[in-house]
């Protein structure tokens, strides 16, 4: 290369003695840059030979330059500027694959290809699953063929590299949304009842006129269950369970906005009918701003020990069940009344009935989200409310929070799983007197 030419980079005076400079800048404001290559091979023979092979090739743009020992291509990779290596397995100073794993371990910037013997081809092709880019059999290759190697190598560790910082930045953005999700789901937790009211107001846990349990299990980190139970005077509480279509984030944030809305309604909320009306209207103007459809199934009832009556109104959410305790009977609510309106957030002018049914002492009243009764068993068969129904009648003498776990063990064994496929939310309100 003659003393006034110039690179596109600055070139780091290397530590062996270069073998040859292929091409020169092209013509023009612009140079073209060089491809700078580091040959570690200690046997004259074979150096001059990969000499020759880029003299053959007759291509611009390549410089080439030689270490003999493992130690000096180490020490001249470090100095920087090298875009890639044509590495012998075999130096004075090291052997085989450890050869390769020493330099890729001082250089995994830099792509590799291995120069072996016929006799070393194994451990050449071993080397390229450790992370070399190709390797090349002396004797076996001709210049179109090496420089092709090269270029393919260092595109193959750009690309490598490129998708390697893609997914780096794909596993902090999963981590941060991880977190986000984490807290949102202890957000969502702490929007559930943390302590359920007694009835009257002041009155202890034991003494209260009705007493509630819970079982709340999301199938993702957030859910598109919920519930909230109402104190609406001394001798009615008003319990609302609603399930968002879907589970995720999505879901999830429609239950905030259910919530929302819960508490701008407080003042109706001793009409069941009225009450759902009143979320329903809202929720359609707010999801009608939205590309896709989101609904929601809810159902409201009031639990009225004064009256000795529920009255519950429903869009589209699986009935209740009334569990007679002293008497060993359970009954869907759409029993004594089946009239319902449509899923919240379909249609904004929806008006939704209020019905009622007898509340005695003993009485349980179950609400479920349908999670709860459809999961399938092995032959793809629903566990399905005839047996969940079935399921609580063998069970109405328990204890309401006993009679809940065990209902869940039982759709758990049925299925044979572990986990849930839906979102789980069952809420069991007790009459005590």
């Amino acid at each position: 290369m003659n003393a006034g030419e110039s690179t596109s980079r600055e070139r780091p005076t290397p530590l062996g003695e270069p073998i040859n400079v292929v091409g020169q800048a092209a013509p023009g404001p612009l140079p073209v840059p060089l491809i700078r290559v580091l040959l570690i091979e200690d046997n004259p023979s074979d150096a001059h030979l990969i000499q020759a092979i880029f003299g053959e090739a007759a291509v611009d743009g390549f410089v080439l330059e030689r270490a003999e020992r493992l130690a000096q291509g180490i020490d001249r990779l470090a100095a920087g500027g090298v875009d890639s290596v044509l590495l012998d397995l075999s130096l004075p100073d090291s052997h085989g694959l450890e050869t390769f794993s020493q330099l890729h371990a001082e250089a995994p910037g830099v792509p590799i290809i291995v120069l072996s013997g016929l006799e070393d081809e194994t451990v050449a092709v071993s080397a390229v699953h450790q992370g070399a880019q190709d390797y090349l059999v002396k004797g076996h290759v001709d210049g179109h063929v090496l420089v092709r190697a090269i270029r393919y190598a260092i595109e193959r560790k750009r690309t490598a590299d490129q998708l390697a910082r893609y997914a780096a930045e794909l596993r902090s953005k999963n981590s941060q949304m991880e977190a986000d999700l984490h807290m949102a789901r202890e957000i969502q937790q702490v929007f559930l009842p943390q302590q359920h009211p007694t009835f009257p107001h002041g009155s202890s846990p034991e003494q209260s006129g009705l007493r509630f349990c819970h079982r709340y299990q999301p199938a993702a980190t957030v859910s598109g269950d919920f519930f909230n139970i109402l104190s609406l005077s001394d001798s009615e509480a008003g319990v609302l369970i609603c399930d968002v279509m879907g589970h995720g984030l999505r879901a999830a944030l429609v239950t905030a906005i259910l919530r929302g809305l819960m508490e701008e309604l407080m003042p109706v909320a001793g009409d069941a009918g009225r009450f759902l009306t009143g979320i329903n209207r809202s929720l359609v103007t707010i999801l009608r701003r939205l590309d896709e459809p989101l609904l929601s199934t809810a159902l409201y009832l009031i639990a009225d020990v004064g009256r000795n009556e529920v009255r519950f109104a429903s869009a589209g959410h699986p009935s209740p069940l009334r569990v007679q305790r002293p008497l060993g009977v359970v009954e869907p609510l759409r029993a004594y009344d089946a009239r319902h309106g449509p899923a919240l957030g379909l249609f904004g002018e929806s008006a939704y009935p209020t019905c009622r049914c007898p509340l005695s002492a003993g009485d349980v009243l179950v609400l479920f989200t349908d999670g709860v009764y459809e999961m399938h068993g092995l032959e793809e068969e629903e566990f399905g409310l005839d047996r969940l129904v079935a399921a609580f009648r063998r069970r109405s003498k328990m204890p309401p929070a006993q009679m809940l776990d065990e209902i869940l063990a039982e759709v758990q064994a049925f299925s044979q799983q572990k986990e849930f496929e839906d979102d789980i939310c069952l809420v069991a309100v007790e009459r005590a007197h």
